[in-house]
Order: structure tokens, then sequence, then C-alpha cells
């Protein structure tokens, strides 16, 4: 019975050791990675821990000038977030940014064709966050 109860415990450190690491790894993923100026497509991605017995996720917002469709953007981004292990990488919409830096402004917008429509408000959210002195507003009118 001494020695169930030692696999035991051995099992649960190595489970509470795998989520530590799992919930660390989330936390240094940058919630907010866009291009710093003009109008451009975005993709809202959930990227959840693929460990066993962790359920934790985290939000980001990923938009770029240089990609032609959301798609280019989510691939992109979850090939290389995927690539390290421990996590699996969801789209959960798109739309479209315009980034005024020099007016401090960010307007959320429009959605993707593929994707469908990120919830803007949960991406103005994390702008805000990434860039509190800025003015940041959305609409789910435009393309």
């Amino acid at each position: 019975m001494h020695t169930v109860a030692g696999k035991e415990w051995t099992k649960l450190l190595v489970l509470f050791w795998t989520v530590v690491m799992a919930a660390e790894r989330l936390a240094n993923i940058p919630q907010v990675d866009i291009t710093p100026d003009g109008v451009f497509k975005y993709v809202l991605i959930r990227v959840r821990s693929s460990e066993k017995g962790d359920d934790s996720s985290i939000d980001i917002v990923r938009g770029y000038a240089w990609a032609n469709y959301h798609a280019d953007i989510y691939e992109r981004v979850a090939t290389e977030l995927e690539k390290g292990g421990g996590v699996d990488c969801e789209c959960l919409g798109g739309g479209r940014i315009k980034h005024d830096s020099q007016a401090k402004k960010l307007h959320v917008y429009g959605y993707s064709m593929g994707f469908g429509r990120a919830n803007h408000s949960i991406t103005t959210e994390k702008l805000k966050i990434r860039y509190p002195s800025y003015e940041v507003t959305w609409a789910d009118e435009g393309y």
C-alpha cells in the first residue's frame, strides 16, 4: 500500500509540474502583436494547453499588413506556436484593424470570409491593455 501511495504521489507531482509549465508557456505568449500603422487584417486566436489535465487557454490578437488573407496570419502564427509543443490553436474569427499611431487610435471592424467575425469586444479589450494611451473603438460594420 505504501508503494501505491508513492506512485500516486509521483503522478500527482508530474501532473502539477505539467500544468505549471503549460501555464508559464501560455503566460509568455504576447496577447497582442500587430503592424505598427495602417489598415490590415487580423485574427483572434485561442491558444490552449494540450497537456493532459490542463484546460488553460488564452486568446491572442494577431494582425499584419503583409497578409493577403486572414488564413495567412492564422497559419503562420499557429504553426509557430504549435511547433514548440504543448499548445493547440483555434481561430475564433477575424476582421480588420485601422491603426493610426500618430493620432493614437485603433479601430476594429469587419469580418473574415473564411473564419467569420471575431468578437471585436474581446479584441478591443486586449488592444486597450497593450495600448493604454490609445483611443480604441470597434464596429461590426464594414469588411
